[in-house]
């Protein structure tokens, strides 16, 4: 592909981008409802000072793609994302080759923790339930771990802020999860019975007969 195709195909893609601010503007003075959340990302974008020529873009990972500081997205692969574990705000530069193909690179990537949850199906998507809330993830991450709905799972969020998408970073078999936890039942019912909580010894029981 040469350069003034890339260019003229930035060229469009700037009139495009412009549209739609303009046409978000005059939606937001109508019904004076924003995406914050988009605005939130787009603010975080347009502060990286990497270049944009067309063939080099720097922006912010939102859960499914690449945003840039214009509000622009870009795709970013499903599978690398999954395997790559980027967590929602992550920052990233986008290469596009002569040949036309897109090359993304993680660069700035945020401050994670991690929490565990329970995969579950609401509204047709994938979510992980954990701590009253509800984060989605990518169908991606769930077929590459073989999750099944039922499993724990332990999900990557920003260390910082709230976010609507986890990265799945592990998971743990609902039968296996349940049989560690039939385990530890056992196991303190086990840990009674010695300290004879549960069941009485049999000189307590003699004791009882004789005073009877």
């Amino acid at each position: 592909m040469s350069e003034d195709k890339l260019i003229q195909i930035q060229e469009l893609i700037d009139s495009a981008v412009s549209s739609l601010k303009t046409a978000h503007s005059i939606m937001r003075d109508l019904t004076g409802i924003s995406d914050t959340d988009r605005e939130r990302i787009v603010s975080r974008a347009e502060s990286m000072s990497g270049p944009a020529d067309g063939k080099v873009v720097e922006g912010i990972f939102d859960g499914q793609n690449m945003m840039d500081g214009n509000g622009q997205t870009y795709p970013v692969p499903a599978n690398y994302a999954s395997k790559s574990k980027l967590v929602e705000g992550d920052g990233m530069k986008l290469t596009i080759t002569d040949e036309g193909k897109f090359i993304y690179k993680q660069i700035s990537p945020l401050e994670r923790k991690t929490i565990v949850g329970v995969l579950i199906q609401e509204d047709g998507q994938y979510k992980i339930l954990a701590n009253g809330k509800t984060y989605r993830v990518l169908l991606a991450s769930v077929t590459f771990y073989r999750a099944e709905v039922g499993d724990q799972v332990t999900i990557l969020l920003p260390a910082e802020g709230e976010a609507k998408w986890g990265a799945i970073e592990a998971v743990i078999p609902k039968h296996l999860a349940e049989a560690a936890a039939q385990a530890v039942i056992t196991q303190e019912m086990s840990t009674s019975d010695a300290d004879g909580e549960m069941t009485p010894s049999v000189e307590e029981e003699d004791e009882k007969e004789e005073k009877d």
